[in-house]
């Protein structure tokens, strides 16, 4: 199965404290490039959607963007530490006992003791934790929304790629059809000059036959078609494979071209240099689309 690198995914979640919305925007990219975009206050979470974003995919270029809400409209402007409201009013009750004071705690008492309120850094990390649920869920939506269209995506490359490694093939069933008469051809146009040039009495033959063993394994594209067929097959297990196999394919790609350019450059003959000219333009194709695949 292959993924393509492009899409965009979005994912909402809602709960208790907090709503959030997750949109990323992949492109293809060599490697894996992560851009989050949060708001105030969550910042600090940064390094926890980029690890959720590593964690399921390989390549490409992401544009994270997060955006959230706290509810509560009637939440104070300050945070209180609860622990520490309850530990001084506990306080306040022993010794209002010890004293033998029974009036009532109130709030004012308590309002004498700093430490009940939260400073600036435990506000944004009660905001932080507020919040962080509803994103992590809008996060996880929004990578599924995304890998499921990178993997649509994908279909739709593969089923083009296939193609082209089928006229690929077809060029080279052509090309080996053609190869050994344009072998013979060209031997019998050297025995014709040959035998133009000299009297059959002066001709030597086993020179003749040199030149011409010479001449065939000069022409001859076998090897060349043996390992195209090796390396399109190899090309065909990648398109299966369960990983991520961009990197693979356009290595692959690149000996296939190798290959085709040599027969090219081998030919010596219209038919196979038509055949190698047209493979080349699929293989050329296929370069294009590979840069898409994770």
């Amino acid at each position: 199965m292959i993924r393509s690198m492009t899409g965009f995914g979005r994912g909402h979640a809602s709960t208790e404290d907090a709503s959030a919305t997750v949109e990323i925007q992949s492109t293809n990219k060599r490697h894996l490039n992560i851009f989050v975009h949060l708001p105030d206050p969550l910042p600090e979470a940064e390094s926890d959607v980029r690890m959720q974003m590593k964690e399921a995919f390989e390549r490409g270029q992401f544009d994270v963007n997060v955006s959230a809400e706290l509810k509560g409209a009637d939440t104070l402007p300050v945070d209180v530490d609860a622990d520490a409201a309850m530990h001084h009013k506990r306080r306040l009750e022993q010794l209002a006992a010890a004293a033998q004071i029974e009036a009532p705690i109130r709030i004012d008492h308590l309002l004498e003791f700093e430490d009940i309120f939260a400073g600036e850094e435990e506000r944004e990390a009660a905001k932080i934790q507020r919040a962080w649920p509803a994103v992590t869920q809008a996060l996880d939506a929004a990578i599924d929304d995304l890998q499921a269209m990178r993997r649509e995506e994908g279909d739709a490359l593969r089923d083009d790629l296939e193609r082209r490694t089928r006229a690929i093939d077809e060029h080279l069933d052509a090309i080996e059809a053609r190869a050994p008469a344009r072998v013979e051809e060209r031997q019998a146009q050297l025995r014709d000059r040959l035998g133009a040039l000299l009297d059959d009495e002066h001709l030597d033959a086993d020179r003749l036959e040199t030149e011409m063993a010479l001449l065939a394994d000069k022409l001859d594209v076998t090897e060349e078609c043996v390992r195209l067929h090796s390396h399109l097959k190899m090309f065909r297990e990648a398109l299966d494979a369960d990983e991520p196999s961009g990197r693979k394919l356009k290595f692959i790609t690149q000996e296939i071209h190798r290959e085709a350019n040599t027969i090219g450059a081998k030919a010596d003959d219209e038919t196979i240099s038509r055949e190698a000219v047209e493979m080349k333009e699929e293989i050329e194709k296929i370069k294009e689309q590979i840069r898409n695949v994770e």
